[in-house]
């Protein structure tokens, strides 16, 4: 048995199925601290010696070897596109666990981590789906506590559902303008691309001059976040077909003749660029920009707003997801906004053709056998 102090917290340490074991007691008295240590070594004998041989050698795994394990054969069964996500929860999961042993994960320890993870400012849908992937992993001991946690009603965290906002038109309007008298030789083309495709930021930056075909005017997105949403075409309409043609034109003069797999936004500055490289991150100049607009929005935003605007048009969820590339209407409805002036005016416009009734003039005046008061 060893416990130590750090500071005025004990400590204890010791080697269990060849891992070392090192945890705060999470007190300032020796005593309990050597209590925490034995009954810590309890717990992991008990789960160590209530399971199959076979799944025994799979419980003293560290998470991270674990995870190296279940991503090979995540990879073959899943797209590339699911595969990378996964890949994105579990990358946390190491971070903070892939040193600890499966054994070593209880429904305390989720709990932490939820916690954890929280202090970092991750949503509650990310943490859910990075805990998911955990019981995944340790397949039916991970399922065991899950069911633990949903008894206890702690497994899932709040997750928002208004995850944006769409801009007014005098915002858009305002942002327009500020991103048009911008520094930045990107910025303009890069809003005036979100405004009227719903493409993501990534999409956005990674666009290859091949994706756009100026003679049938269509775009073609390059890879995206959904598989469903990769390689979806896209009309562009007068206002993207301006901008694009002005960025070109921009672009043969700083940059260089375009080639099919050249960025359409190259990385660098100041007559400085690699078109064989795309720009690291728009955040910088849309900072700028949204600051000087006097505009509270994300550039995640410009996206809400161009299918707020689709939905307030009467357009089809078939359309909009064909040109959002959504893959569910669940998720088309976290992005619609519809405003209040247009459900205003949707109501306003059943005014037009109702029957007018004649508007009382006096107190306690009825209309038919309605009594108005």
């Amino acid at each position: 048995m060893s416990v130590y102090r750090r500071g005025k917290t004990w400590w204890y340490s010791f080697v269990f199925c060849g891992q070392y074991i090192q945890e705060s007691a999470k007190t300032k008295s020796k005593t309990v601290a050597k209590e925490a240590e034995k009954n810590r070594r309890r717990e992991l004998e008990e789960g160590y010696n209530n399971i199959t041989p076979e799944d025994r050698n799979r419980r003293i795994l560290t998470l991270d070897k674990a995870a190296e394990e279940y991503q090979e054969q995540y990879a073959t069964r899943n797209s590339p596109n699911a595969t990378r996500y996964s890949e994105y929860c579990i990358k946390h999961l190491v971070q903070h666990l892939g040193t600890k042993m499966l054994i070593e994960s209880t429904d305390h320890s989720v709990i932490a981590y939820q916690q954890t993870r929280l202090k970092e400012k991750a949503a509650g849908k990310t943490i859910n789906e990075e805990v998911g992937e955990l019981f995944r992993i340790m397949g039916d001991a991970g399922e065991a506590i899950r069911l633990k946690l949903k008894r206890a009603k702690k497994l899932k965290l709040a997750e928002r559902e208004d995850v944006g906002r769409a801009l007014t038109a005098e915002e858009e309007s305002s942002v327009l303008a500020q991103a048009s008298a911008s520094e930045s030789p990107h910025i303009y083309s890069a809003v005036v691309i979100a405004l009227n495709t719903g493409l993501r930021d990534s999409e956005i930056r990674h666009m290859q001059w091949r994706q756009i075909d100026f003679f049938k005017q269509l775009l073609t997105v390059g890879k995206s976040k959904t598989a469903e949403g990769t390689g979806r075409t896209i009309p562009l309409n007068s206002e993207l077909l301006r901008a694009l043609v002005q960025h070109q034109s921009w672009y043969e003069k700083n940059v260089g003749k375009p080639t099919g797999d050249h960025f359409v936004f190259a990385k660098g500055s100041h007559n400085h660029f690699d078109k064989t490289e795309p720009v690291t991150s728009f955040k910088t100049a849309w900072n700028r920009v949204r600051r000087d607009a006097k505009v509270s929005a994300r550039f995640h935003d410009l996206r809400h707003t161009l299918i707020t605007k689709l939905a307030e048009s009467g357009a089809g969820d078939e359309t909009i997801m064909g040109i959002a590339g959504h893959v569910s209407r669940r998720m088309l409805s976290r992005y619609a906004h519809i405003r209040t002036e247009a459900k205003r005016k949707a109501l306003e416009s059943i005014v037009k053709t109702a029957v007018q009734l004649p508007v009382p003039q006096n107190e306690g005046e009825t209309i038919g056998h309605v009594m108005v008061n």
